[in-house]
């Protein structure tokens, strides 16, 4: 996942931890096989995301924000590289802020296509990102989070000034 702080974008946020149900959770490329790194570039209806998290249900990826954070935003949704093989994937994805629920997705499929998520997240700790198994059946369930974005503020940013003349 990739944040803005203090001005300087891209910067990487570490996980605190993850989970993943099939091999490891893959930055900015989709969950493919159980080796780290295999994935495909992460894509939804054939458009390409050059940034992002690849999982598979069920999963679950904490970040530490420490209440220092805005906004957190995404597209999330069954990657291609499940949605070429079979039409079986079906996942719900959500967002927790501190043990609460933030943004739940309702029923992913390939068919229909990634979700926006923009939650705020002022004062959240702890942000979980949850994807879970929505058939009874966890194959072909590889999500993707493309554009994964934590929005950092620093304490007492405001709108900028011009300079005296």
């Amino acid at each position: 996942m990739t944040g803005t702080a203090a001005g300087v974008p891209g910067a990487r946020l570490p996980a605190v931890s993850a989970a993943n149900g099939w091999g490891p959770v893959e930055r900015d490329t989709s969950n493919s096989r159980k080796e780290a790194s295999d994935g495909t570039p992460i894509a939804f209806a054939g458009t390409t995301y050059a940034k992002g998290l690849g999982v598979h249900a069920p999963s679950e990826i904490v970040y530490h924000l420490g209440a220092r954070a805005n906004r957190f935003t995404a597209l999330v949704g069954i990657d291609d590289f499940s949605t070429w093989q079979s039409a079986l994937g079906a996942t719900k994805a959500s967002v927790h802020g501190d043990g609460k629920v933030l943004f739940s997705s309702g029923r992913l499929t390939g068919a229909s296509g990634p979700v926006e998520v923009d939650v705020d997240v002022r004062g959240v700790r702890l942000l979980p990102l949850v994807v879970e198994d929505a058939n009874g059946n966890s194959a072909f369930d590889h999500t993707s989070w493309a554009r994964a974005r934590v929005t950092v503020l620093c304490r007492g940013a405001g709108p900028a000034r011009r300079p005296p003349s």
